[in-house]
């Protein structure tokens, strides 16, 4: 497929990531990107790391989140949004909400960390609580819109969404064009589906310099994983990985898709992987990284990421980390 070429999906295009490009740039950022000796040396790989954690609200959700709210109407504005997350999607559209002027509920498991919590409700947002085992927050989400007629934002199952998330990829390789491989972090999907139809598209399959995409999941939440292999959506127990942004239980319905047809391969990480990721990017590259933005990296220190792979983009998806947790890394 030639490059001028626009990659799509049924859902969302490249040019729908473009066009989201250009909507978030009142509120995201455009991170950094970072690289180690030290980590290229660990992982015998030549890493490029993409810093959402250095993002708005500490974490890459505030692009699909600033798309979405940029997109609604007045009138829809007028009567609010609400949202289901365990904290990053919650603050993100906390942010984007209160930057057009819209009231913002916010649906969060009792166990969400404390920072983003605290986080989420610094920005005004009201916090409607649950217990992630054995209540269902898409339901309590849909009925807060149904009774307040506010727009409902998923985290990850829709097409605004995905779009705005894939600027994540669109940066990192206008920035770094070379990549041989993507490797992102996977909760219900939005993240890698949007990176890998920006990748596809600025290197498509196959031309010379066709690029690989990865995606990492905890052990304990291993879904998408099981998912591929099963060639279906498949559901699992809510997990109990430290990596809270990855504990979704099955993959998105529109997300999947995407997946099947882009990503190579899911790898899985322990969550003693995670935290060794997170002590080395701490320790070596004074940053700070939380769980599941960590992923990535636990996966090319462990070993985990195919040979060869080369000149490889690492999505560290946020830094948002309670300060418990960093004491436990000592």
């Amino acid at each position: 497929m030639p490059a001028t070429e626009t990659y799509t999906t049924e859902v969302v295009s490249f040019e729908d990531i473009r066009e989201a490009s250009l909507r978030i740039r009142p509120i995201a950022k455009r991170t950094p990107v970072m690289t180690s000796r030290g980590f290229n040396a660990a992982a015998e790989i030549e890493a490029f790391f993409k810093c959402e954690n250095l993002q708005t609200g500490g974490a890459f959700k505030i692009r699909g989140a600033s798309n979405f709210v940029s997109r609604l109407s007045p009138e829809q504005l007028k009567h609010g949004v609400v949202a289901y997350s365990s904290g990053n999607h919650a603050q993100a559209v906390a942010i984007a909400a209160r930057a057009w002027g819209a009231k913002a509920t916010l649906v969060m498991p009792l166990d969400s960390p404390r920072s983003k919590v605290e986080a989420t409700r610094a920005q005004g947002a009201r916090i409607v609580t649950y217990d992630r085992l054995r209540e269902d927050r898409t339901a309590i989400g849909k009925r807060i819109a149904e009774e307040t007629g506010a727009a409902l934002i998923p985290p990850f199952d829709h097409p605004w969404t995905i779009g705005g998330q894939g600027t994540t990829a669109l940066e990192l390789l206008e920035e770094i064009p070379d990549l041989d491989a993507l490797v992102v972090p996977v909760g219900g999907g939005g993240l890698i589906s949007g990176c890998s139809i920006a990748a596809k598209h600025l290197r498509p399959p196959g031309s010379k310099d066709a690029i690989r995409v990865i995606g990492v999941e905890p052990a304990d939440g291993n879904d998408t994983f099981l998912s591929l292999a099963a060639g279906k959506r498949v559901e699992i127990p809510p997990p109990e990985s430290i990596a809270d942004g990855l504990r979704s239980p099955a993959p998105g319905e529109l997300t999947f898709p995407i997946i099947q047809r882009n990503v190579e391969r899911i790898v899985l990480v322990t969550d003693a992987e995670i935290r060794d990721a997170m002590r080395f990017l701490l320790a070596r590259m004074k940053i700070l990284v939380e769980p599941s933005g960590a992923v990535a990296a636990a996966a090319a220190l462990a070993g985990k990421l195919p040979k060869g792979l080369g000149r490889t983009g690492l999505i560290i998806s946020g830094g948002n980390v309670d300060l418990e947790m960093l004491a436990e890394l000592s």
